[in-house]
């Protein structure tokens, strides 16, 4: 169903309304599209306890013309890429930020627009080594002071000059590394719970796909905030409720 065109998505909404008996128009397919360019898409509220952020990104291709139309005109257009980075609540596994940009942007610029859609606070930010950056600590530090950083250092990460007399969390993280071993130091840190947004971006691409097929900014913008409602709700649904009995 998500990875209908949207010809083929205007004839299941016909076929439903039909089949319920009511005496509805369907919008066709060129409506649709239109309608996404200002699509608004409400946003996951932010829960009362601080959320424990994990972070990251994967890669989606945009689809191009047809095989009907490779094979009419005879030529074969490159298959462009974006990139999609993913923050997921790690006690609830909700998609609760993403952004969309070019293939070449690096995940560690693209932090601070995460966090600025967030409107709780924040109890911790994790992602991989990608994000082993100074303006990633400063923009995490920037919005929520008290919230820790685990972010795995490189293998070539030194300690800052201050590490003895004013460790930062990255010294930190270096100094349990040697300590207790990198497998160690991520074990302690929680870094290990970082499993939960790959197992999203799993998610995505099984149900999802691994593709957009909007052509202009907006309408993709509205694309992937649709798929992540879509996912946090299937989430929800399938979540059980578990109630005490005395």
């Amino acid at each position: 169903m998500f990875r209908l065109a949207l010809r083929q998505t205007e004839g299941l909404i016909a076929s439903i309304i039909a089949l319920l008996g009511f005496d509805l128009a369907v919008p066709d397919h060129s409506t649709i599209s239109r309608r996404a360019e200002t699509l608004e898409v409400p946003r996951p509220r932010p829960g009362r306890e601080p959320v424990h952020l994990l972070v990251d990104s994967t890669g989606l291709k945009l689809c191009g013309p047809g095989e009907w139309l490779v094979e009419k005109h005879g030529t074969r257009t490159r298959r462009g890429w974006c990139k999609l980075h993913l923050a997921t609540d790690a006690n609830t596994g909700r998609i609760v930020a993403l952004v969309l940009t070019d293939k070449g942007t690096d995940d560690g610029s693209r932090v601070g627009p995460l966090l600025g859609q967030l409107g709780g606070p924040v109890a911790s930010f994790t992602g991989d080594r990608a994000y082993d950056r100074d303006d990633v600590y400063a923009a995490v530090a920037a919005r929520h002071p008290a919230a820790g950083v685990i972010v795995p250092p490189r293998s070539s990460a030194v300690q800052s000059d201050t590490a003895r007399i004013e460790p930062t969390q990255r010294d930190r993280h270096l100094q349990t590394i040697a300590e207790r071993g990198r497998m160690g130091s991520q074990r302690a840190s929680g870094y290990n719970w970082r499993a939960l947004v790959e197992a999203d971006i799993s998610r995505w691409k099984r149900v999802i796909g691994n593709g957009l097929r909007s052509q202009t900014d907006g309408r993709q913008k509205a694309e992937i905030a649709v798929a992540a409602d879509a996912l946090n709700c299937m989430l929800e649904l399938g979540r059980p409720e578990y109630v005490r009995l005395t």
